[in-house]
């Protein structure tokens, strides 16, 4: 099981689907932060129960919510469109 819950096979944890890499990135940030969800919450202006909600795959953010997540976490957003593998 990983640090949130989930087992490592799980495939909603696939690379395939990047909704469940920008939970699990989240996720990681946040603990690498050293923040819970309530003190995220607090620091970002984001309800906790919108980031839990998030971290658990649901949900499309805006980038402006994921800035501002980033933002609270003393960090800066980074997106990347990347050539698919052949």
């Amino acid at each position: 099981m990983n640090s949130i819950g989930f087992y490592e096979e799980d495939p909603r944890w696939s690379t395939a689907e990047p909704h469940w890499e920008a939970a699990q990135a989240l996720v990681e940030a946040r603990r690498r932060s050293g923040l819970t969800q309530q003190a995220l919450a607090e620091r970002s202006g984001i309800r906790q129960s919108v980031i839990s909600r998030l971290e658990r795959g649901n949900g499309n953010p805006s980038v402006r919510t994921l800035q501002r997540l980033a933002e609270g976490m003393g960090m800066r957003l980074e997106l990347a469109f990347v050539p698919e593998e052949e």
